[in-house]
């Protein structure tokens, strides 16, 4: 009753919104059901412990539980795993409860913890909400180790250098007192621990399926930009929240500016204005991740995979454009709308669409931005390329049409285009390879040919049986 009353809402108040909704409802399908028998060999829907890994997945996230699922083959389980392995990592990691002199060895050997038959950890804070997860970890232990080997190494590896680096944040946090991050540099290094890992595993898995390219798993770079870019834009989304709880991830580099000497200032004493510039400069930095981000799913041909990559990074930038220069953002969690998640759902299946969704929230930013903010400059330079590379792979003056493409008359490029196809046309034209064979002449040249052929068979035929009578006797 509660979404249909929601939904009626939503008919008054934005018409436009509610026909989006219904249209994703209607039509959007889902391309995978794990449960169907048919699925069972790849998603081990047969085996108590992994449903019960499949409900872990849907308490903790159901935004990435429905594209883990619509996977192919055994990646939708394999990710599945990856994914809870990480968020109990993470769990412990944020437990704010847990002595540094206890969470030291835990999360530097949780990699070992995680094929250990029977391991749980109970000791999470009462209010840690995925808790739960730990509590029954033994499950997760047993599927990990049904695992196809070439994945369980990528999962244990990555596993392992993100343990690490979490339990050195930790640690300084605990030991220093310090639980800021000073520069820019260190906050690239924990976005990278806490996620651009989790886009190197990835890759990594896509490449050992087989599914994607055996190369891409050397693009390293650029899967770490992909991670980065999601972190970034949930650690500026999620400001308020994160600083009430006493989590502090924006680099003092950016912020420390303004005579603001706690993050709290920045929503506590009403400098809105200097508020926002801090805001635009998180926002710069992670819009510098946002080429690399449309590299990367270049280099993708596997459908399921693309859609996994794809939707997130739609959804950071619609999210990063709602954030920016949006005073609400330091005093509540913002999120898009529903409409605009379904909308960018169902674009998101290829990469020209996805380099157009990003092409036009870097617009709504540079439409935003305002002329006296310090990074202005530099955030209409960041917008430029995204713009320039939608126009250097996908150039706007050619639209798709039923029949093929079709070039933009009234863009000047048409024309430029149109004069080097007739240079190409007149060149190919000019070479006497190409020259055409005499259209008068040909019939008669191959009728003669073929007439000549057939008198030199006979020939020879009644060659053949002439020496045949005359010199073979008759038996």
């Amino acid at each position: 009753m509660g979404k249909l009353t929601s939904m009626l809402g939503l008919l008054l108040t934005h018409p436009h919104e509610f026909r989006t909704l219904v249209h994703f409802y209607l039509y959007h399908e889902t391309k995978r059901d794990i449960t169907a028998q048919q699925e069972h060999p790849t998603s081990g829907w047969d085996r108590a412990s992994m449903r019960r890994c499949w409900e872990f997945l849907d308490m903790t996230s159901r935004s990435f539980a429905a594209v883990i699922k619509e996977l192919d083959g055994d990646l939708a389980r394999t990710i599945c795993m990856y994914y809870l392995i990480l968020r109990g990592l993470d769990t412990i990691e944020d437990d704010m409860t847990i002595p540094d002199e206890k969470k030291q060895p835990i999360l530097r050997k949780f990699h070992d913890f995680t094929v250990t038959p029977g391991w749980n950890f109970t000791d999470n804070g009462p209010d840690e909400k995925d808790r739960h997860l730990l509590l029954e970890y033994h499950t997760i232990v047993e599927e990990v180790n049904r695992l196809p080997p070439q994945y369980k190494i990528v999962i244990l590896d990555i596993c392992q250098k993100m343990e690490n680096g979490m339990a050195d944040y930790a640690h300084k946090a605990a030991t220093n007192g310090t639980v800021y991050l000073e520069t820019i540099a260190d906050y690239d290094l924990y976005c990278h621990y806490v996620a651009g890992l989790v886009g190197e595993g990835l890759t990594r898995i896509w490449s050992a399926s087989g599914k994607e390219a055996s190369f891409l798993c050397d693009q390293l770079e650029l899967a770490n930009s992909m991670g980065l870019l999601l972190q970034k834009t949930n650690i500026i989304r999620d400001f308020r929240e994160d600083v009430e709880e006493r989590r502090f991830f924006w680099p003092r580099e950016i912020w420390a500016k303004y005579d603001f000497n706690e993050m709290k200032d920045m929503y506590e004493k009403g400098n809105v204005e200097h508020a926002t510039w801090i805001q635009s400069g998180m926002v710069l930095d992670a819009l510098r991740h946002a080429c690399d981000s449309l590299d990367y799913l270049r280099l993708l041909k596997n459908q399921s995979v693309f859609v996994f990559c794809a939707v997130p990074v739609s959804m950071a930038m619609a999210t990063l454009a709602l954030c920016f220069m949006n005073p609400e953002m330091f005093q509540r969690n913002i999120k898009i709308r529903k409409a605009e998640a379904a909308h960018l759902i169902m674009r998101s299946t290829n990469t020209r669409e996805v380099a157009l969704i990003f092409r036009e929230y870097a617009r709504k930013i540079h439409h935003k931005a305002k002329p006296h903010d310090p990074n202005f400059l530099k955030i209409s330079v960041m917008c430029c390329k995204i713009e320039q590379w939608c126009e250097q792979n996908f150039p706007s003056f050619v639209i798709l049409g039923e029949k093929g493409p079709i070039y933009d008359s009234a863009d000047k490029r048409t024309a430029i285009f149109r004069a080097e196809e007739k240079k190409v046309a007149e060149r190919l034209a000019a070479d006497p390879r190409n020259a055409p064979l005499p259209q008068d002449l040909f019939p008669w040249e191959l009728a003669t040919y073929v007439v000549g052929a057939m008198l030199l068979m006979l020939g020879l035929s009644a060659l053949i049986v002439w020496v045949m009578l005359k010199f073979i006797p008759q038996a």
